[in-house]
């Protein structure tokens, strides 16, 4: 168990009213739940804003071992939205429930967000406002480069968070810290409409690989405006499973299909994404 009993303070939220955070879920590990303790905790202190979890698993962890934790840390869960998929398959197909979430957001912002991230305050803020007022489609809430602080997790820094009632200063003074590269992947804003017209997530990356360095190679080369926030990133560090890691046995599937698109040209790469079977699905339900 990760926490005890917790008095929870009201603190001022920042106004992320026309966001929806999408995160896939499964609890493969002990760290993989303290950090979706962790991140949830995180963005529901600091933000008036909306999340839909898509746990896909044999049952249901999240519901038995996170929520009772979050209650703890939170005054309000309302605005958390919990999809449960009762599944068996070994294999984690994060790119068709990512594409799940999204079709269920209503709101004009959509950020695909790990449950292992953090950011500063701002980060969220400026991004949320670049899709907002300034045009963008596509925003990293982090810079490109040595933007990476990886972070070991003890009871040191969960205190800390704790005691600051959630604040992003336990992260960058938190001593077990090693700067990393950041290039894509962990968190992206996106304006909704544009991210679907886009193509969504490509659901035939399966599992774990390329699908992070597909996604804004697209947008880019299809003439959508894409940004970033030249802020850190803090990823807690954890376990590393097949569905996280290149041991994903559809990689060697999931790197061609990467060197495939990379190499059409805009029009090509247009009419790919009208044409495929999961666009065409889903379109045809008429949710977009």
């Amino acid at each position: 168990m990760l926490l005890t009993n917790i008095d929870t303070q009201e603190i001022m939220k920042h106004d992320l009213k026309n966001a929806t955070f999408i995160m896939p879920l499964r609890i493969e590990s002990e760290d993989r739940l303290r950090n979706i303790v962790l991140s949830l905790a995180y963005l529901l202190k600091n933000f008036d804003t909306n999340v839909i979890i898509e746990e896909v698993d044999e049952d249901s962890k999240f519901q038995q071992y996170a929520a009772p934790q979050l209650e703890k840390l939170v005054d309000d869960m309302s605005k958390v939205t919990l999809i449960y998929e009762e599944s068996k398959d070994p294999v984690f197909h994060r790119t068709r429930i990512l594409n799940d979430m999204l079709m269920e957001s209503k709101t004009d912002v959509v950020v695909n967000y790990d449950t292992d991230v953090i950011f500063p305050i701002s980060s969220y803020n400026i991004a949320y406002n670049m899709i907002l007022k300034e045009g963008y489609d596509l925003v990293y809430p982090y810079g490109q480069g040595h933007y990476q602080e990886k972070v070991t997790v003890n009871q040191k820094l969960i205190h800390s968070l704790i005691d600051s009632d959630f604040s992003e200063n336990s992260f960058a003074n938190h001593p077990d810290t090693e700067n990393s590269t950041s290039d894509y992947g962990w968190a992206q804003f996106f304006n909704r409409q544009s991210y679907i017209d886009g193509g969504m997530e490509n659901e035939n990356f399966i599992s774990y690989g390329y699908e992070d360095n597909e996604r804004p190679e697209r947008f880019e080369k299809l003439g959508y405006k894409v940004g970033r926030v030249d802020q850190a990133i803090y990823h807690m560090e954890h376990v590393r499973t097949m569905n996280s890691w290149f041991t994903n046995p559809h990689i060697e599937n999931n790197k061609q299909l990467y060197n495939d698109l990379r190499a059409k040209e805009p029009g090509e790469l247009k009419e790919y994404y009208k044409n495929v079977e999961y666009m065409i699905k889903r379109l045809s339900h008429g949710k977009k």
